[in-house]
């Protein structure tokens, strides 16, 4: 590529191809519209509400930085009961003390009851800290949403009540995507709340 050619249309076209191409599945692999998909996703998030559940955020790198941002945005601005578990003394005492690995499900395990909701967001869906997670919210009858890209076999998108999948190749596309989601979920659950 020289610098003539145009990077930022591609990658804007890129970006605009991944969502469009959003796969979401139920459990067992069985295909959901998107629409239909966000939906379900909201009535969930108000039975979360109603309910007086918690929602849980969960993810890596920048995918952590995506979980803090959601479980703040939905506690301030949702009026729900959001947390996720980035903290650094925590995951550095689970990562030292037992293994990387559990610095999610250790927490979940603490926290999470039935009928609790968490989101975990992983750009390859294979990250063994997230998968961990997901069994234990499972153990604890928690439901479970999965975002996901890269290889569309990955173990996260096997495991959710939801499955989202971004089927991009790249990091920054996949995490652009993710955002893209999450935003336009709570978005949506703000729109049906002022209905009320």
């Amino acid at each position: 590529m020289n610098e003539h050619e145009p990077f930022y249309g591609m990658y804007q076209e890129q970006l605009s191809e991944a969502l469009a191409g959003l796969q979401v599945t139920g459990p067992e692999g069985k295909k959901i519209a998107a629409e239909a998909a966000f939906q379900q996703w909201e009535r969930m998030t108000r039975d979360l509400c109603e309910q007086d559940r918690t929602l849980f955020f969960i993810g890596n790198g920048a995918s952590a930085g995506m979980a803090g941002h959601m479980a703040a945005d939905a506690t301030k601005n949702g009026g729900l009961r959001a947390m996720n578990f980035n903290d650094a003394p925590l995951m550095t005492a689970i990562s030292n003390d037992i293994e990387y690995a559990d610095c999610f499900a250790l927490p979940i395990r603490r926290f999470a009851r039935a009928q609790d909701l968490l989101v975990t967001i992983s750009s390859s869906g294979n990250s063994e800290n997230v998968v961990r997670g997901i069994a234990a919210a499972r153990a604890c009858h928690a439901r479970v949403i999965t975002l996901s890209g890269m290889k569309p076999d990955n173990r996260s998108r096997q495991a959710g009540d939801l499955n989202f999948y971004i089927p991009a190749q790249t990091y920054g596309l996949v995490e652009c995507a993710h955002q893209t989601l999450l935003h336009c979920w709570l978005d949506l659950y703000l729109k049906n709340k002022e209905k009320e």
